[in-house]
């Protein structure tokens, strides 16, 4: 299964590691990790200026997306058949 992420982006969910708000107060640790991946070039920002409300980390990269972890979190949960 896959998860949308907003623009273009898909990405298998088997690969996701953690969704965290964008906007909300994350730990000096998470801030620190954050900002090592952004200098090794590791974040892809899929989103609009201002428009950024996640972070979804995955085993290769890290999307800031324009959606937000509630709606990330309910889509993940979605199934889907080809058959219907």
């Amino acid at each position: 299964m896959f998860l949308h992420l907003g623009g273009d982006k898909i990405v298998p969910k088997k690969n996701i590691i953690v969704i965290l708000d964008y906007k909300k107060g994350t730990s000096s640790i998470n801030r620190e990790f954050i900002q090592i991946a952004k200098d090794e070039g590791f974040i892809e920002n899929i989103s609009d200026q201002d428009k950024e409300k996640s972070y979804v980390i995955t085993k290769d990269k890290i999307y800031i997306s324009p959606i937000s972890c509630n709606t990330l979190k309910k889509r993940s949960r979605e199934k889907f058949s080809l058959a219907d």
